[in-house]
């Protein structure tokens, strides 16, 4: 997934081709707030012709002309200024250059950042100056410039922002800007013509057409509570904040991601739903801070393979990978290697499910949580807290590097282990709360893959307190003619996998 179309270049002296607005190349000339290309206020496109009504063509429209024609002047270009660490090593990889560039050493006394450039679109939501953007484009700017429809520049600053959604607000100062609405009656269809206007590449409003390919994709861990549409419609580099119009020429989405092995649009694009955008757009224009509720676990979906490995009866539910220490969840006494079946009386159906349901929660609300644990349903009580930012989740992850091997060990399955002691505990650096067997050597065979130090916490359905019970879960499997369930600790995450298991050692 490339994430996303936010484009990014050094100033020290390197122009790209594709940043002409960013290499002095088109003169912007100095703006005041008003009309925009003569327009002004909410705008109501028309179908364009004298006492036609405006309906879906039969088939494939003549042209997207009239809308675009009527929508274009409330989108904008928005380039900002931010600054990045200065890399180790002194180098940058600039995209598009088969080379690193090499960052001018600091002056005494600067920071070592580098300034750099980025530009992404937007949409005026109100005639008071009120812009919808990605979060993405905005987060780390600290200077922020929109550019109007017809070439006039405005200095923005930052409303509001969710990371969340990747949904931001800013604000240009001035009145009477033609704005855009979301459409929040109509639900849009697979097949249904779309139109994406944007600013590809710094080249400014750009309108290109497609249709909704999907609906209720989730393609971000970063982004769990948006189902995005896909469309075909092509969104480039730059093109991130962009509306995406229906034929009639209401929002239905925001553009925000597209997937490519190559960086530029392969007719694979994302836009967040208007049914997601405009609500929370809404509550961040009013200058709230977007909270969620937050039980503070790891979960991941219950695929065919875990379902057949753990002996469940259906892929329903949430299994729980790891539990953070000191979260709601730890305090309520759940558990790495439970599964969610359900929430305040309503069955989960997957990890997406729970994730948003638990969202939805206010920081404080009850939480009556149904698990599977070693097999048994049991009913767990839990206060929701107020989820983190993702930088906040993200911190004290330790990247997952092999570490050197010990002498001795059992062969399970292609694994060598060993019961837990404290001197294995200090040498693999492993956290007091972990327990199972260690992984004194790198696996064989199915096992390829497990490194020294990993840790066996759990094998089926149950929990592994010593080599007997990997020995006898393994062989429970075997004999059940399927793979056998582990949940693992590493440096960098608990990990659940399904190992396909050898006929004999």
């Amino acid at each position: 997934m490339k994430r996303k179309e936010f484009m990014l270049g050094a100033t020290f002296g390197l122009v790209l081709a594709a940043g002409a607005t960013a290499g002095g190349v088109i003169d912007w000339p100095s703006a005041q707030a008003g009309p925009v290309a003569g327009m002004s206020g909410r705008l109501a496109p028309s179908a364009g012709g004298a006492g036609l009504a405006f309906a879906p063509p039969q088939g494939a429209p003549l042209s997207f002309a009239d809308i675009v024609q009527q929508v274009a002047p409330a989108v904008v270009q928005i380039d900002v200024k931010t600054r990045i660490e200065r890399p180790e090593g002194g180098l940058i990889q600039v995209p598009g250059l088969p080379f690193a560039i090499p960052v001018p050493e600091p002056e005494e006394g600067e920071d070592g950042g580098i300034t750099g450039s980025g530009a992404g679109s937007g949409f005026f939501v109100s005639a008071d100056g009120y812009i919808v953007t990605n979060n993405h484009v905005v987060a780390d700017a600290t200077e922020i410039t929109v550019k109007l429809a017809d070439s006039r520049e405005l200095t923005a600053r930052v409303v509001g922002r969710d990371e969340a959604t990747d949904l931001a607000v800013i604000k240009v100062e001035g009145s009477d800007f033609p704005f855009v609405t979301f459409e929040e009656q109509a639900q849009p269809r697979v097949g249904d013509w779309v139109v994406a206007v944007g600013n590809p590449f710094g080249l400014g409003g750009t309108a290109t057409a497609g249709i909704i390919s999907a609906q209720g994709r989730g393609i971000d861990a970063s982004t769990p509570y948006t189902d995005y549409l896909q469309i075909d419609a092509a969104i480039n580099r730059g093109s991130s904040g962009g509306p995406t119009f229906d034929i009639y020429g209401r929002v239905i989405g925001v553009n925000s991601a597209i997937y490519s092995p190559t960086g530029n649009s392969v007719g694979i694009g994302f836009a967040i739903p208007a049914s997601v955008a405009k609500p929370i757009t809404d509550r961040l224009m009013r200058g709230e801070t977007i909270q969620r509720g937050y039980l503070g676990v790891e979960i991941g979906p219950i695929s065919r393979e875990y379902q057949e490995a753990l002996g469940l009866d259906s892929r329903d539910g949430a299994y729980v990978n790891s539990v953070t220490p000191g979260g709601p969840g730890d305090r309520a006494g759940l558990q790495a290697g439970d599964i969610v079946v359900g929430l305040n009386g309503q069955p989960v159906r997957d990890s997406s499910d729970l994730t948003r349901r638990i969202g939805e929660t206010s920081p404080g609300d009850a939480l009556r949580i149904e698990v599977l644990r070693n097999g048994r349903r049991q009913t767990v009580s839990a206060r929701s807290g107020t989820r983190p930012s993702l930088s906040e989740l993200n911190a004290g992850r330790q990247p997952d590097e092999p570490a050197a091997p010990v002498q001795g060990g059992t062969a399970v399955a292609g694994l060598t282990v060993s019961p837990l002691t404290a001197a294995l505990r200090q040498r693999y650096e492993i956290p007091e709360r972990v327990t199972g067997v260690v992984v004194t050597a790198p696996g064989r065979g199915n096992a390829q893959g497990f490194q020294p130090g990993y840790v066996i916490m759990r094998a089926g359905n149950g929990p592994v307190n010593s080599v007997a019970d990997l020995e006898a879960a393994v062989q429970a499997s075997r004999q059940a003619g399927r793979g056998v369930f582990l949940l693992v600790w590493t440096p960098g995450g608990n990990r659940s996998i399904v190992m396909d298991l050898p006929k004999s050692e």
